[in-house]
């Protein structure tokens, strides 16, 4: 193991976790928090600026997600470990985790040694993906109980939050409106939304989504 300690973001827009769990990673040997941020902007800012080893970010943000972030740094950059803290640590948002690229997932109802370990564990394999709930999760998805979104999905539901309708979904995804109109009811299904407004708050609160735009609703 290497002497240099870990080097870590810590990103959650509630000051008093930031300094919890800042006070927690800094009592390890092998670790240092480097940075702290309140928001997507100065996660972002602040990666740029100090290059940390790990970011360890909560999933709901002011002006945006952690996806937003994962889904930014994983972009460009496969050596960064990644973790996601959340309150609300459903298959979704495990699943919308790993998808993004993330290293880990942990619940911050967890105790804080898993955020320890989930940070040691993306310092080392940061596309290697670990959740305590991951296995039933996995379990739940083959038995179809799971409600994650496919890559098709998420593509509709994007242009459902910018307001198009399935005929120009579907001529903005090359597919014909009826089969559209089948993916949009899929994830009505799904996220057990009866309309596009309830689709969008339900995927804006699980993380699937990092804003709504005002479209039509």
């Amino acid at each position: 193991m290497s002497d240099t300690p870990t080097r870590i973001l810590l990103v959650d827009d509630h000051e008093l976790i930031r300094s919890g769990l800042s006070m927690v990673l800094d009592l390890e040997d092998d670790m240092d928090v480097v940075a702290t941020a309140g928001s997507v902007a100065e996660a972002l800012a602040s990666y740029e600026e100090h290059q940390p080893d790990v970011v360890v970010a909560d999933l709901q943000l002011q002006d945006g997600t952690g996806l937003d972030i994962v889904r930014t740094i994983r972009k460009d950059n496969d050596a960064t470990g990644l973790i996601v803290l959340t309150m609300h640590s459903g298959d979704d948002q495990i699943f919308a985790a790993m998808q993004a690229g993330a290293s880990g997932f942990v619940g911050k109802d967890a105790p804080s040694s898993e955020v320890v370990k989930a940070a040691r564990h993306a310092a080392i394999s940061p596309r290697a993906f670990i959740c305590a709930g991951l296995a039933g999760a996995m379990m739940r998805r083959a038995s179809g109980e799971s409600t994650s979104l496919t890559e098709r999905e998420h593509d509709v539901l994007l242009l459902l939050a910018d307001g198009l309708g399935a005929a120009a979904i579907g001529e903005r995804l090359y597919l014909s409106e009826s089969t559209a109109k089948s993916h949009i009811a899929r994830i009505y299904q799904k996220l057990g939304a009866a309309n596009r407004a309830q689709a969008l708050v339900t995927a804006m609160r699980i993380g699937l989504l990092s804003s709504i735009q005002p479209g039509e609703s």
